[in-house]
């Protein structure tokens, strides 16, 4: 391989990698490659808000991935989404702009011993990104950045009464999930502009693509890193093996390689490289470069349960959307003003609550939505309904992400291990009471509300838990499969600064260093993650 031409090469223009490409490539003297996967994002769908319907489980957007079959989902597979375009998962993700509570940082913090992940030093670097039409600049929320927030382009009557249900039930009301406790009900904010969807390749790669400095390459597969041994000095990443078009190349990063990939992608190309366990690796036939047991472990995820609930006299998406009448209508409206039901994000209300009185802070969050429909990608009920979605925020099961083929095209094994653990089984079933709690109240009876899903006739904590799995799914939210963490942690792959272990010229930067999974939505956290590194790398730590 000749000179390296990159100074910095990064893997995976999703989330982080966007926001990396733009900070590394600002000052114009370091030569920035960012490559992709997938292609540009053009689909008309990707900038739709209602438009992740069409690009979930679409090949030209997700990677389409599969979990194995769950033995907590009693033998079920779930689809697994990944962003497989410019933007990655914010092309395809929910649009909830949510940064977690400030216990989750201070955790990190502590679990590191690095004090730059605390609350109070990782707030600046949500705020330094931020542009919040809703909120006045300040310490905890910014205006004028890349990142646009933005208030939901239409209400419904029948979740007004959810939320105030909620807080007949005991939840305070809240404006504001982003202030370090995000405890209460209020209507989600979202990263849009105008009624259309704001992803990070709009955000941070469009005001930079037009830097000498910077190369935006799409349609390329990173097959593995090049890890070369060095007389006295250990390992070091030189760069990375690619395909593009059919032909295989190498290219060359003259100071670092940034692995964006995210929580499936990272460690499946770790573990190709020869970075991982080492009897999995030898399993498939990959010299073992460096024995790191925590590649692809410590995989987390937010299993939700969709409890149902029949409603009369109210208007939902379900009986607007079942008609050619109504589908005109909200075309129509759309066209017009950018607003109405295909401005939607998945959810509308959320609530932040605990499962049961003894719990620290609030550990499930509801995603509510004026729709109900049998499973993701299948039509709307043929009843008006709302949707109460539950998950746990601090689940206890761990699953893992391991090579299946020594192939770079074929894809890893998922295995969340979802409701593996006895405490995870008793929130699920605690959850479920939440929300029939708060469907009781009086300010939802006038809708005469009736539990479709998972039905009344299900009252004991195991029935409950074991109805949860067979009604629950993914909400998107993978992380912590290339942890970060101190020296003396064995299932640590990165230190603090998200460098890999024994390994120089390579740094992780995406939702897998998480080594546990945030209370809330993990998009803004992982946008704060890559700025943070950026800061690091910039200052040369």
């Amino acid at each position: 391989m000749d000179a390296p031409d990159w100074d910095y090469v990064i893997v995976g223009a999703g989330t982080a990698g966007c926001l990396l490409a733009n900070r590394l490539s600002a000052d114009g003297r370091t030569r920035v490659l960012l490559l992709e996967a997938g292609g540009p994002d053009t689909y008309p769908w990707i900038h739709i808000p209602v438009g992740y319907l069409y690009c979930i489980d679409n090949p030209r957007t997700d990677w389409r991935y599969r979990t194995e079959p769950d033995a907590g989902l009693n033998g079920r597979q779930l689809i697994y989404p990944r962003g497989k375009t410019l933007g990655g998962c914010s092309s395809i993700n929910g649009m909830i702009y949510m940064r977690g509570q400030a216990r989750d940082y201070d955790a990190w913090a502590a679990a590191t011993g690095e004090p730059a992940w605390s609350w109070a030093q990782v707030l600046p670097d949500f705020v330094r990104h931020e542009d919040n039409a809703l909120h006045e600049a300040g310490p905890a929320h910014g205006r004028g950045g890349e990142w646009r927030v933005e208030r939901q382009r239409l209400r419904w009557d029948v979740l007004d009464a959810f939320a105030e249900a909620a807080v007949q039930a005991g939840i305070p009301a809240t404006d504001d999930f982003n202030r370090g406790s995000n405890e209460g009900v209020g209507y989600f904010e979202v990263n849009q502009r105008a009624g259309w969807r704001w992803n990070t390749s709009k955000a941070f790669l469009r005001p930079a693509r037009g830097r000498a400095n910077l190369t935006v390459l799409t349609g390329v597969l990173v097959e593995r890193l090049l890890i070369e041994a060095r007389d006295g000095a250990g390992l070091r990443c030189t760069g990375v093996q690619v395909v593009q078009g059919g032909q295989r190349r190498s290219i060359g990063a003259a100071r670092e390689v940034l692995l964006s990939a995210g929580a499936i992608g990272t460690p499946q190309i770790l573990q190709l490289s020869g970075l991982g366990p080492g009897a999995l690796l030898q399993r498939h036939g990959i010299a073992v470069k460096r024995d790191l047991p925590g590649v692809g472990g410590n995989l987390q995820d937010h299993l939700q349960i969709r409890a149902v609930f029949k409603v009369q006299g109210a208007q939902t998406l379900n009986t607007l959307a079942n008609s050619l009448v109504g589908k005109a209508r909200i075309g129509l409206e759309y066209a017009l003003t950018r607003s109405g039901p295909m401005s939607m994000a998945p959810s509308q209300l959320g609530i932040f609550t605990k499962s049961r009185p003894d719990k620290p802070g609030p550990d499930i969050q509801f995603h509510v939505q004026p729709l109900s429909l049998p499973a993701f990608g299948q039509p709307l009920h043929d009843f008006p309904a709302v949707t109460a979605s539950v998950c746990n925020l601090e689940p206890t099961s761990r699953g893992t992400v391991q090579i299946a083929s020594a192939d770079p095209a074929a894809a890893p094994s998922i295995a969340p291990h979802y409701l593996s653990t006895d405490e995870d089984r008793r929130v699920a079933a605690d959850s479920l009471r939440v929300a029939r709690r708060i469907a009781q109240q009086p300010a939802f009876a006038k809708y005469a509300p009736e539990e479709f899903k998972p039905g009344v006739q299900f009252q004991g904590d195991e029935e409950l838990a074991r109805l949860a799995g067979d009604i629950a799914t993914t909400i998107f939210h993978p992380v912590g499969t290339a942890k970060m963490g101190r020296a003396d942690d064995p299932a640590a792959v990165v230190d603090p600064q998200l460098r890999v272990r024994g390994v120089a010229g390579l740094r992780v930067v995406d939702a897998s260093v998480m080594p546990t999974i945030t209370h809330g939505n993990t998009n803004s956290p992982t946008l704060m993650i890559a700025e943070k590194a950026a800061g690091w790398i910039l200052a040369g730590r």
